[in-house]
C-alpha cells in the first residue's frame, strides 16, 4: 500500500446495505482516501444497466477482484441517476481520453478527485465474451488494470498526480469554452445566434439520414428524440421566418424523415411488439435488435414526438404508438401506486422461474416452437410470418457475444396484414383478428410464465417532469378521440405532480429533492429536475387551465434561478457548487435527454409569454447566448436550444382563451402551433399577474392573440 507498512489497518465497510439507493457517494469515502492516500475507484452506473450487471457478476463478485480493490483502493459505486453531476464530470474525462463513453463508467481518481485513468466495461477474471472476432475478447481485463494501477500509484504517485492535475486543467478549460463568450448585459440579440443556424442543423441531419432504415446514424442507433422533435417542428412554427430561411420544401422533407424514422422504429425490435414501450437503443442499424432496457426518459420523449407526428399526419400508426407508450407509462410496473413514475426496467431477466442465471432480453425473445405452442400451428405460423420469427432464430451470430440468442427471435413487424393475407389465402380482416388475438395471448403467456425484468423503482423528478408534460399533451389531444383514455392519461400526469409536491418539494424553502425510493432521498434537486418539471407543469397548465400548475412552475423557476443561474456569464449550472465536485459544469449540448439549459431557455420564454414578464425572456436570450461559440460551430448538437433561438428572435405569441373553459378549449386547439403559449383569460390569478390578459374584458368570449404589448381577436365563440 502506498501509505506504508506502519499505517493502522484500514477495514472498509460496505455501506450499500444501509442505502436506499444501490449506489453510494459520500464524504466518508472521500475522507478515507485522503487519510490513507489511496486512489478512489469510482464505478458509475444505474440499476437497469446491462453491462453494469455483467461487470457486477464477473468482477465485483470475484474474491480476487475484491481483495485487490479493498487492499489498495477506496471503491465507491455511484448512481448516475441520483448523482448526474458526478457522472457528467467523469464522463467528460473518459470521452475526452477514450473517444467514447458509456456505463458502467469506471474511473480511478486521486484523493483530490482528479482523474487518472478510466473506461467503461472491463472484463472480469472469468468473463464469457468468447464470440469469435469479438473486440471485447481482446480487451485488457479489470484484474490486470487493478494490478497496473496499484503498481503505478505505489511507484509513480508524483507523476500520477501531476498528470491528473494537467488533465483536470484541460477539462476545466474545455468546460469553460463557449459559455464565457458573452457576459450578462452584453449585446446578444442582434448578431451572433440567428435563425439561419436551423438551416445548418437541417443540412447536417439531411446528410446523416439513413434513407433505408430511418434514423441519423449507423449502428448502434439511438432514437435521440430531441433531434426528431426539432426536425418535426420545423414545418410547424406559426411564424414564417423559419420556413423562409430553411425552405418550405426542406421543412416538409424534415417531417418526412422523422415520420419515416418513427415508422421504422414502431415496426422494429426496439419496440416491445408484444407488450408496450420502447427499448433504449438498437444494436443494429435497422432497429431490429434492441438493447432491452426501457428508460422512463425515453418513453416520455418518444411519446411527445409520436404525438407531434400524429398531430401533423393523422397517421393511425403514429396514434398506435402514442397509445402504446402512454399505456406503458400509466400501468404497472412503471406507474407508481402513489402517483409518479418509476425509472426503468432492466434488460436482463431469468428465462424461466427455475433458472438461476439472468440473460439479456430473456423476457422478450421467442422461439418458433413457443409461438406454435401458445397459438396453435395455424395462428402461430401466421404470427411468425408477421413478426419475422424463424426456426433457427433471427439474431446474427456477430450480435450474440454471450450466445444468449441461439434459436431465439426478436419480434418485429416484417410485413403488412394485407400482404400476409394474400400469402396465407385468408381475408385481411381475419388476419388482423389473428394478429390482435395472438398478441394478447403471447402477452398473457409471457406475464404468467416468465419472471419480469427487475424494476428500478426510483422516482426521479427530472424524468417525471418529462412524463408529466407528454401525458398532459396526450390527454388533451385525445380528448375528442378517446375521452376515457385521455382522462386516464391526464389524471396520471396530475397525480404525479401531487406526489412530487407532497413528497419531494419543501414548501418552506421552495426546493426540490431529486429522488424518492422508500422515502425521500437526501440529494437536493439538480438543474434538470427544475427545468424538466417546470416544462411539464407548463404543458399541464395548458392542458387543464389549472392555475396551480402555472403558479408552481413560477415558484420553481424562481428557485432554479436562485440556486443555479450564473449572474456573471448567464446560463444555468447543472449542480450547485460543492467540495466533492471537481468541476462546475453547464449543460448545453443535448444527449439522450435535452440539455437543462435548452429546456430552461424554452421555459423562460414560455413563462414570459404566459405571465407577461420581460425579465424571464431577457434571461432566456442570455442563457442561449452563453453557448454562442459552441452553437455556431455545431448547431446540430444543440437541437433543443435552436427553438429557443427562434423564440428569442420572433417572440412567443400568447393565445388567450376567453369564456367558458370547456367550450373555448375545443376552438383553441385549432389555433395552437409551435412558438405559442395558451392561457385562460378568465383566471383571477392570471389577470393579477399578466397585465395584457387583464386588459381584455372578462366578459369577452373568443380567442385572442397577444404579442408585442397588444391583443387582437382571432376567433369569436
Amino acid at each position: 500500500m502506498a501509505s506504508g507498512a506502519g499505517e493502522e489497518e484500514l477495514r472498509l465497510v460496505n455501506r450499500l446495505g444501509e442505502s436506499r439507493s444501490p449506489y453510494m457517494w459520500g464524504d466518508e469515502s472521500l475522507a478515507l482516501a485522503k487519510k490513507h492516500n489511496r486512489l478512489l475507484f469510482l464505478s458509475i452506473g444505474y440499476a437497469a444497466c446491462h453491462w453494469c450487471h455483467v461487470m457486477e457478476r464477473e468482477s465485483f463478485a470475484s474474491p480476487e477482484i475484491a481483495q485487490l480493490l479493498n487492499a489498495h483502493f477506496i471503491p465507491i459505486k455511484i448512481d448516475r441517476e441520483e448523482r448526474p453531476d458526478v457522472d457528467a464530470i467523469y464522463m467528460n474525462f473518459v470521452q475526452a481520453t477514450n473517444g467514447s463513453g458509456g456505463w458502467p463508467l469506471n474511473v480511478f481518481v486521486t484523493p483530490d478527485l482528479e482523474p487518472v485513468f478510466g473506461g467503461t466495461y472491463w472484463p472480469g477474471p472469468n468473463h464469457s465474451m468468447t464470440a469469435q472476432g469479438s473486440l471485447i475478447s481482446h480487451t485488457v481485463g479489470f484484474l490486470q488494470i487493478l494490478q497496473k494501477m496499484t503498481d503505478v500509484w505505489t511507484k509513480q504517485e508524483a507523476r500520477c498526480r501531476e498528470s491528473a492535475k494537467e488533465i483536470t486543467r484541460q477539462l476545466r478549460q474545455f468546460a469553460e469554452e463557449g459559455v464565457h463568450s458573452r457576459k450578462v448585459g452584453e449585446k446578444s440579440d442582434e448578431d451572433g445566434l440567428d435563425i439561419d443556424l436551423l438551416e445548418e442543423a437541417y443540412q447536417h441531419f439531411l446528410k446523416k439520414y439513413d434513407t433505408a432504415n430511418g434514423g441519423f446514424s449507423i449502428a448502434p442507433k439511438f432514437p435521440t428524440p430531441v433531434n426528431l422533435q426539432f426536425l418535426l417542428r420545423l414545418d410547424q412554427w406559426g411564424n414564417a421566418a423559419v420556413k423562409n430561411i430553411v425552405g418550405e420544401d426542406e421543412c416538409k422533407h424534415a417531417t418526412q424523415m422523422v415520420v419515416n424514422t418513427l415508422r421504422k422504429m414502431a415496426r422494429g425490435g426496439i419496440r416491445d411488439q408484444i407488450g408496450f414501450g420502447f427499448a433504449r437503443y438498437s444494436v443494429t442499424k435497422d432497429w431490429s435488435l434492441p438493447h432491452f432496457e426501457k428508460m422512463l426518459y425515453d418513453q416520455a420523449q418518444l411519446l411527445d414526438v409520436y404525438l407531434d407526428a400524429f398531430i401533423v399526419t393523422h397517421d393511425p400508426e403514429m396514434l398506435g404508438a402514442v397509445y402504446d407508450i402512454a399505456t406503458y407509462l400509466t400501468e404497472p410496473p412503471m406507474a407508481a401506486a402513489t402517483g409518479g413514475f418509476y425509472s426503468a426496467e432492466d434488460a436482463d431477466s431469468y428465462p424461466t422461474h427455475t433458472d438461476t442465471e439472468k440473460r439479456e432480453g430473456a423476457y422478450y425473445v421467442w422461439t418458433l416452437k413457443e409461438l406454435r405452442t401458445v397459438l396453435g400451428d395455424r395462428d402461430g405460423n401466421i404470427c411468425a410470418r408477421f413478426y419475422g420469427v424463424l426456426a433457427d432464430g433471427n439474431v446474427a451470430r456477430e450480435n450474440d457475444p454471450h450466445d444468449e440468442f441461439i434459436s431465439q427471435n426478436i419480434i418485429s413487424v416484417t410485413t403488412t396484414p394485407a400482404a400476409l393475407a394474400k400469402q396465407v389465402g385468408l381475408a385481411e380482416s381475419e388476419v388482423v383478428t389473428i394478429l390482435k388475438e395472438g398478441r394478447k395471448k403471447l402477452r398473457a403467456y409471457r406475464e404468467k410464465n416468465r419472471p419480469k425484468p427487475a424494476l428500478d423503482d426510483k422516482i426521479v423528478v427530472a424524468w417525471n417532469g418529462l412524463a408529466i408534460g407528454a401525458l398532459a399533451r396526450t390527454g388533451a389531444t385525445l380528448a375528442d378521440i378517446d375521452p376515457e383514455k385521455a382522462k386516464r392519461f391526464g389524471n396520471a400526469a396530475e397525480d404525479a405532480v401531487k406526489f412530487i409536491r407532497k413528497e419531494l418539494f419543501d414548501e418552506e424553502s421552495k426546493i426540490l429533492y431529486r429522488v424518492y425510493r422508500e422515502g425521500r432521498g437526501d440529494t437536493p434537486g439538480f438543474c434538470d429536475d427544475y427545468a424538466f418539471l417546470i416544462h411539464g407543469l407548463i404543458d399541464l397548465y395548458e392542458a387543464t387551465f389549472n392555475d396551480s400548475y402555472l403558479e408552481f412552475a413560477d415558484i420553481l423557476q424562481k428557485t432554479q434561478i436562485s440556486l443555479f443561474h450564473d449572474p456573471t456569464s448567464s446560463a444555468f449550472f447543472s449542480a450547485r457548487s460543492h467540495p466533492s465536485l471537481l468541476l462546475h459544469l453547464k449543460s448545453g449540448m443535448d444527449a439522450a435527454e435535452p440539455s437543462s439549459n435548452s429546456v430552461s431557455a424554452s421555459n423562460l420564454h414560455r413563462l414570459s409569454s404566459l405571465l407577461d414578464d420581460d425579465k424571464y425572456s431577457k434571461m432566456a436570450v442570455e442563457t442561449v447566448a452563453a453557448f454562442e461559440a459552441e452553437v455556431m460551430q455545431f448547431p446540430h448538437c444543440f437541437a433543443g436550444m435552436l427553438g429557443a433561438i427562434v423564440m428569442g428572435k420572433v417572440g412567443v405569441q400568447t393565445v388567450v382563451v376567453m369564456g367558458p373553459r370547456e367550450t373555448a378549449w375545443q376552438k383553441m386547439k385549432e389555433s395552437v402551433g409551435v412558438g405559442r403559449t395558451v392561457a385562460w383569460g378568465g383566471s383571477d390569478w392570471l389577470r393579477a399577474r399578466n397585465a395584457l390578459v387583464a386588459s381584455i374584458p372578462k366578459e369577452k368570449q373568443g380567442i385572442m392573440i397577444c404579442a408585442e404589448g397588444q391583443c387582437r381577436e382571432v376567433l369569436s365563440v
